[in-house]
């Protein structure tokens, strides 16, 4: 019998490191996750601010009008349908605050903003890591002055 018998030692080590290097790995593609999310509800609240600050032509009248709250919510509730890789997780879908109320009266010169909050879920991280931190609430402002 060999007192200095290492054999299994690497096993040994690799039992104690494996759990902690899949937790760097999972906790590094969350991340990814979390700033492609931010990403994109940022790009949402650009698109909706970008369309409610110039005048559309009005399909039925063939006026020139400004959009109005409800649509420039559909506009980033559309743009998360289709690029946020977690919007299903969450229930209520991101929340939409528009100023000023009546952005359609918005007069030339006046600053439009658009604000989108998104809760995050963390997806991949194990779920005592979720009970510690919960969440993220993600939020992007846009403000843009109105042609």
């Amino acid at each position: 019998m060999h007192l200095r018998d290492d054999r299994g030692a690497a096993a040994v080590e690799f039992a104690v490191v494996l759990p902690l290097l899949l937790m760097l790995v999972f906790g590094i593609i969350e991340f990814g996750l979390l700033i492609y999310n931010k990403a994109m509800i940022t790009n949402a609240s650009r698109e909706a601010a970008r369309a409610g600050i110039v005048y559309a032509s009005d399909p039925t009248t063939g006026e020139l009008a400004r959009l109005d709250k409800a649509a420039l919510e559909d506009i980033v509730k559309a743009y998360c349908e289709a690029y946020l890789i977690t919007f299903s997780s969450s229930p209520q879908g991101p929340l939409i605050e528009v100023s000023p109320n009546a952005p359609e009266t918005l007069p030339r010169g006046e600053n439009l903003t658009v604000t989108v909050r998104y809760h995050y879920d963390y997806i991949l991280l194990p779920a005592f890591v979720k009970t510690l931190v919960g969440g993220s609430t993600l939020v992007a402002d846009t403000t843009m002055r109105a042609e």
